[in-house]
């Protein structure tokens, strides 16, 4: 692929959440590579809801990778818990230093801490973002938590300031600021559940 048609991020797992956030995504300027297990919802999203928008569709995490800018930043839209563990092992050997993995999904804090420190020892970035607002949310301006390696923010900035909802008198300040290292973002995600 030329560079210029390499797309600004990839999003894995496409169930309600991780379609939403991605045609999100997509509707602020971004370009966008999608990957699911079942290959079946990554074509009917792109002869579906994401038809002649600015999508790739991917049928391997290989695919996924190869179509992504440098730094990579990968979305990682799985269940919380064991699924997220083995999509890292499955990325890790994949990726290049400085790429990014991010997990916007549920995940206990504790578990965020521990990935952080497993992936950034490979020469990675890991991002464990807490995201809000349900599946209207997703698709129209989520409440975004992010935390994790620091030299990530840089890089997931511009997207998710603009993906996010917009509060203030001039309906101008994103909902989504750097939250702190490691599970900071999922542990703010957990405080804000219990709220």
């Amino acid at each position: 692929i030329m560079s210029d048609q390499l797309s600004d991020i990839g999003l894995i797992g496409l169930a309600v959440m991780g379609e939403n956030l991605a045609l999100n995504i997509e509707s602020r300027g971004f370009s966008i590579a999608v990957f699911n297990r079942t290959t079946e919802k990554v074509d009917d999203l792109i002869a579906g809801r994401a038809k002649g928008k600015n999508f790739v569709g991917c049928h391997s995490l290989q695919e996924l990778v190869s179509s992504l800018k440098s730094p990579r930043r990968i979305l990682m839209m799985v269940k919380a818990g064991k699924p997220v563990d083995e999509l890292i092992d499955s990325l890790v050997p994949l990726l290049s230093k400085g790429d990014i993995l991010i997990d916007g999904g549920n995940s206990f804090f504790a578990d965020t801490e521990r990935r952080t420190k497993y992936v950034e020892e490979k020469g990675l970035l890991y991002s464990g973002t807490g995201v809000s607002g349900g599946e209207e949310g997703a698709l129209l301006g989520p409440s975004m938590m992010p935390g994790g390696s620091e030299p990530a923010w840089p890089h997931l900035k511009p997207i998710f300031q603009a993906i996010a909802a917009k509060v203030g008198p001039q309906n101008d300040i994103p909902c989504c600021e750097w939250v702190g290292p490691r599970g900071a973002g999922h542990y703010v995600k957990m405080v804000h559940n219990g709220i």
